[in-house]
């Protein structure tokens, strides 16, 4: 006789489902309240044997007892029902652990079978959690009634009893009606997705990466609600992640008059052990309206089809926008020692007089391959960019400078997106896809961030924005604290921001694709992807890359033009400084301003064009010669670029601007061009035709003490 086939992990959860769901009690019944526990999704089951038995014995009990519990039993019972939702919470968990993978024989529609069962699950969850509520709320309602009839007299007791009892069989009936119709209507309110300011009933501590803390009281703003019961949420604070929607209600604020909400806040302030309750500060509620207003902008484009739904704002250039902390040129200055006596990653070397090479945990080149099957915007939007904005993540901190590369497209083909692998001549260094990556940072789940963007312009309105086209993340280190092998890598991407999870770049396609096998695979090759690969570091770029900072990431067609920088500051710092000690201002124009070149890459194009021309009419020699070649560069440099950071002609820097970039770089090809026809500057800086900016000290003046980065800058 031929062995019973062994039942699939699917199939064998889909059985404890059944059996669970044909048993629940009261399952078309109303049951009143919400608030409950949701249960954690990275939560372990038990064996796969251990739901169903003990699962159907504790139904059927309960079915027979909540028909008409007796007295003293709704305690029990609710006890009861709490542990048959947490069999069913735990079959729910081993459900999502599920992989198609762990299946002995193929399975079709295995996805769809999957959510499926866990929707009946969720649900079947959701009807105990009210059951057990209903059966809470009767207890409390009884003991205070309870607590009432002991304060007054036997007298009394024995004269209304009868009464009481009469009114309460002839209101029962209605109150229940009521009570249904009300908790109905809250839980459409709820579920209304125009319905976005909600309060927690409840604390909630967050379960695992992406979820939201928050206390019981306080004002969410839902971005997102998801069919699964986990919704994304906003707080005061601009903190975004997954919260459960049974710790929701709707945020009345008409309910109450100014005068009555202010005696409900001191009544709580007596009962609440003399902890002090803060009032929201206006900051926090700017901040969130802000972020709504925000937020609104991408719903409108969203809602008309002109962006799927998966884009957001990108969160990269929100960070670059607020400040300098976040850009290379930050990086690019000393870093100061805990205790400020010395620089941390600037040593001077006394046997090879210059500055030591420091190598880092992570030193490698990251090259970008291009991007596939990035969805379209709509006709109503003019993108003009399309770049890769990354940096290094720990999971919760940006640990380094947030670099871009732009990207671009064929016409025929504008869903792919192609990087340059190696930029020379006259190619922009914004457009290289060849990009070192320092660190010395010691995260263990450290890696790489990468977020798709577009600049884009409205045509109905001149609006004006950037949006996160999806993002993906790549560790580089496993989980024993080995360095990830360098090899190419397709990185899908995911769609929303970084803190969230489960969010579709373009849900459409999940949508639109069939349920078979065929079709599922046909979907997973429309999702998109960013193809990159990780390269160790040869002899020739240690050479240069040991001697920049220990925490940057830039473009390799540079390198070259930082190492001298490098070298030039560690020759004012540490060995033409008069006394260690001194902190006074060190005339160098090269210090000065070269951290401004970094951020404007078409100057540091501009620098890197100059010294190739000068470059290659050296000898041999003279390329051997480590000196010459540093007096040889501050030449470059003062005949180059300094001039034109102070011309009037040159307009200020704009990313994704055309007309501004355009107008930017005649200026800069001109200005090069006659330097070149004049062996130099002068003559070009003594025009009258051309006009600079009003002298300030700050050209010419290095105050490394104030622009040296502290150990705790990041």
């Amino acid at each position: 006789m031929a062995a019973r086939r062994a039942r699939g992990p699917l199939q064998r959860v889909r059985r404890r489902s059944r059996e669970l769901r044909e048993r629940v009690p009261g399952r078309g019944e109303r049951v009143p309240g919400r608030g409950e526990r949701v249960p954690g999704r990275g939560e372990q089951h038990g064996p796969a044997g251990a739901h169903g038995p003990a699962a159907v014995l504790q139904v059927e009990a309960l079915r027979e007892e909540c028909a008409a519990p007796g007295p003293g039993q709704r305690e029990a019972l609710s006890l009861r029902c709490m542990q048959l939702k947490k069999l069913v919470d735990e079959n729910t968990n081993a459900l999502r652990d599920l992989k198609k993978a762990d299946e002995p024989a193929p399975v079709g529609n295995y996805n769809q079978r999957k959510e499926e069962e866990e929707k009946l699950l969720l649900k079947l969850s959701q009807q105990l959690q009210k059951l057990v509520l209903a059966l809470d709320q009767d207890n409390t309602t009884k003991k205070s009634s309870v607590d009432k009839h002991h304060q007054k007299g036997p007298q009394s007791e024995d004269e209304n009893e009868e009464e009481d009892e009469s009114e309460d069989e002839e209101s029962s009936e209605e109150k229940d009606s009521e009570e249904a119709e009300d908790d109905d209507d809250d839980d459409k309110l709820l579920d209304d997705p125009n319905v976005k300011e909600c309060i927690a009933v409840g604390n909630f501590d967050a379960q695992q990466e992406g979820d939201l803390t928050f206390t019981k009281g306080e004002i969410l703003f839902i971005h997102d609600k998801k069919a699964d019961g986990w919704w994304v949420a906003e707080n005061s604070r601009g903190e975004r992640g997954l919260v459960p929607r049974t710790y929701l209600a709707v945020h009345k604020e008409d309910d109450e008059s100014p005068e009555q909400s202010e005696e409900q806040v001191e009544v709580v302030d007596e009962t609440a052990d003399g902890t002090e309750i803060k009032k929201r500060t206006d900051s926090h509620w700017s901040a969130l309206r802000r972020a709504i207003r925000e937020n609104d902008a991408v719903e409108v484009l969203t809602t008309i089809g002109a962006v799927p739904a998966g884009f957001r704002l990108s969160t990269l250039f929100q960070l670059l926008e607020e400040g300098n902390q976040f850009r290379a040129s930050h990086f690019l200055q000393p870093e100061l020692t805990p205790s400020q006596l010395a620089f941390k990653d600037l040593v001077w070397d006394a046997e090879k007089d210059t500055i030591s090479p420091r190598p880092t945990r992570v030193s490698l080149i990251v090259t970008l391959c291009g991007c596939k099957m990035i969805p379209l915007p709509g006709v109503s939007i003019q993108v003009l960019s399309r770049h890769v904005r990354f940096c290094l993540f720990d999971g919760n901190r940006v640990l380094s400078n947030i670099h871009t590369v732009r990207a671009t497209w064929q016409p025929k083909n504008p869903q792919t997106w192609s990087f340059s692998p190696k930029v020379t001549g006259i190619l922009p260094s914004l457009l290289d896809g060849d990009c070192f990556v320092r660190s010395n940072s010691l995260a263990a789940d450290i890696g790489l961030l990468f977020e798709l963007g577009i600049a884009y312009i409205r045509n109905s309105t001149g609006e004006r924005g950037e949006l996160s086209c999806g993002w993906a993340f790549l560790k580089l280190f496993t989980s024993n604290g080995m360095p990830v092998p360098a090899k190419m890598y397709e990185l899908p991407l995911n769609g929303g921001t970084p803190c969230e999870r489960g969010v579709e770049v373009d849900p459409s396609i999940s949508r639109r694709a069939g349920s078979g096998v065929l079709h599922q695979f046909m979907a997973l090759k429309k999702q998109p992807v960013l193809l990159l690969k990780l390269r160790s570091l040869s002899v020739q770029s240690k050479d240069i890359l040991y001697f920049l900072p220990e925490t940057l990431i830039g473009s390799m067609c540079y390198s070259h033009l930082l190492l001298f920088y490098r070298q030039i500051l560690g020759d004012a710092l540490l060995k033409d400084r008069a006394s260690l000690q001194s902190t006074d201002l060190i005339c160098n124009p090269i210090l000065a301003t070269f951290p401004q070149l970094v951020d404007q890459p078409d100057l540091m194009d501009a620098l890197r064009s100059a010294w190739a021309d000068r470059e290659r009419t050296l000898k041999r020699s003279e390329k051997r010669d480590a000196e010459f070649l540093k007096s040889l560069f501050v030449l470059v440099y003062h005949d180059s670029v300094f001039p034109l950071l102070h011309s009037t002609l040159l307009p200020p820097y704009k990313w994704a601007e055309e007309e501004s970039e355009a107008l930017r770089w005649k200026v800069i090809a001109d200005f090069l061009k006659k330097s070149r026809e004049h062996d130099g500057a002068l003559q070009y800086l003594l025009a009258a035709e051309n006009t600079h900016t009003a002298f300030d000290i700050s050209e010419l003046a290095y105050d490394f003490l104030g622009e040296a980065r502290d150990d705790s800058s990041v």
